[in-house]
């Protein structure tokens, strides 16, 4: 393993000079990348890390057990990127490639699902993305969302019943 792979810079980012989140870095900084490298993969580990740590700076609050505190911080940055990437259309690295091997009956149907997508509440329309357009599983799905495994079942359910009947 390369060490790029498994820790982060020794020094923190700027953002954190001098304040109450530089000593959490240096402490943690390692173990909050370990825990996104797993699930993410080392570059989104680094950008999560980073943006984990930025959310806490200027935190006037006294961090009784950093561990948990920066778990319950990344996670709502995972979820937040999660929303932010649900409203965002799906974009293909050659896009042109796709046009170009797409009947226009293909396009149309394909910007009538996106268009269908975006309707959904805002719950279900994210369990549906990562289902269907990231690829997770519902297990991970439930992880990610910090909700049951039924919960994120009931909820693709309703969201693939509701687009089929728009789609009809």
């Amino acid at each position: 393993m390369r060490a790029h792979e498994s820790e982060l810079p020794v020094e923190p980012p700027a953002e954190l000079a001098s304040s109450n989140a530089e000593q959490v870095y240096r402490s943690h900084g390692n173990w909050l990348y370990r825990f996104f490298r797993r699930r993410f993969g080392p570059q989104e580990a680094q950008d999560l890390t980073q943006e984990t740590f930025v959310r806490i700076v200027g935190a006037n609050i006294e961090i009784r057990d950093p561990r948990a505190f920066l778990k319950h911080v990344a996670l709502n940055t995972v979820r937040d990127r999660s929303r932010r990437a649900a409203v965002r259309p799906v974009l293909v690295s050659d896009e042109t490639a796709l046009l170009h091997t797409a009947t226009p009956a293909d396009l149309e149907h394909q910007l009538l699902l996106e268009q269908i997508v975006l309707t959904l509440p805002t719950r279900l329309r994210e369990v549906f993305f990562l289902s269907r357009f990231v690829g997770l599983t519902y297990v991970e799905i439930a992880h990610r969302c910090g909700i049951s495994v039924k919960t994120v079942e009931a909820r693709m359910t309703k969201a693939l019943a509701i687009c089929t009947a728009l789609m009809d």
